[in-house]
């Protein structure tokens, strides 16, 4: 058990890190090593990962703040709560789903969202959106943001991700917001959404998995709280040019990882 609650502390400070640094939770990277490292069934695996990307997510904001300002995230609200209307109803939706799902066919979701996640990653890389928003009607744009947003809460719910890999390119292409402030932007939106599936969890037998692994548990978001840290302060360093497609081949490879795992 101490062996593993060490690696289990290893792979949260790495994880963590890469996580604080693009504006995710890290979860997408997570999941696989939960499911293929460290044994865990799928929703097992699904709900850990939900709870240690919570203590992720709600250490990114601050730890990104020296970079990204309070008073640019609270300029930008209104976006923020256009997608949390659509993402809060989107994660209590998919963590239902998760439930209800028999384990293989969780794994199959799971690979292919992963590599479908890749793909916009790309896309967003490919095709540069920031500086103005798709659609100029605001009714419109609305709207928009509302389907993406309750599409995105099902996706991370499904994964026990914090939706930031998704969220990041909605935010670029979408809206037109910068790619860093789009991350922690992205945690904004993140944080409440995750509660709201992890509260759908809580009702479900396998959510006792986290009191049965409490050191594990620990032991990993301690590493990840670090990383987070250590991927903050690098925010100002690494090129914006490297993010997505360090991002894009990290899903493809925890994709085959989980894949194969079936």
């Amino acid at each position: 058990m101490q062996q593993k609650s060490a690696y289990g502390f290893l792979a949260g400070a790495l994880i963590g890190t890469l996580g604080g640094l693009i504006g995710l939770g890290g979860a997408e990277f997570r999941l696989p090593l939960l499911i293929g490292l460290f044994g865990f069934p799928a929703l097992e695996a699904v709900i850990l990962n939900k709870a240690m990307s919570l203590v992720v997510v709600a250490s990114a904001l601050p730890f990104r703040a020296g970079t990204i300002s309070w008073s640019l995230l609270a300029d930008n609200s209104q976006i923020v709560i256009n997608l949390l209307a659509g993402s809060l109803l989107g994660a209590w939706t998919g963590a239902g789903w998760a439930t209800e799902l028999r384990s293989k066919g969780l794994y199959n979701i799971i690979a292919t969202l992963l590599v479908a996640i890749a793909a916009v990653m790309l896309a967003s890389h490919l095709v540069d959106g920031a500086g103005s928003a798709l659609l100029e009607d605001p009714v419109l744009l609305a709207i928009s943001g509302a389907v993406a947003g309750f599409a995105i809460g099902v996706i991370a719910a499904l994964l026990g991700v914090a939706g930031g890999e998704l969220l990041i390119p909605t935010l670029v292409i979408l809206f037109g917001t910068d790619i860093k402030l789009a991350g922690s932007l992205s945690l904004a939106i993140s944080l409440p959404t995750m509660l709201v599936s992890f509260t759908r969890y809580s009702r479900d037998r396998s959510f006792s998995v986290l009191g049965a692994n409490k050191p594990f548990l620990f032991s990993m978001a301690a590493g990840s709280l670090g990383g987070t840290w250590i991927g903050g302060r690098l925010l100002g360093v690494v090129s914006e040019t490297i993010l997505i497609p360090m991002l894009v081949l990290l899903l493809l490879l925890s994709a085959f990882k989980v894949w194969k795992h079936q």
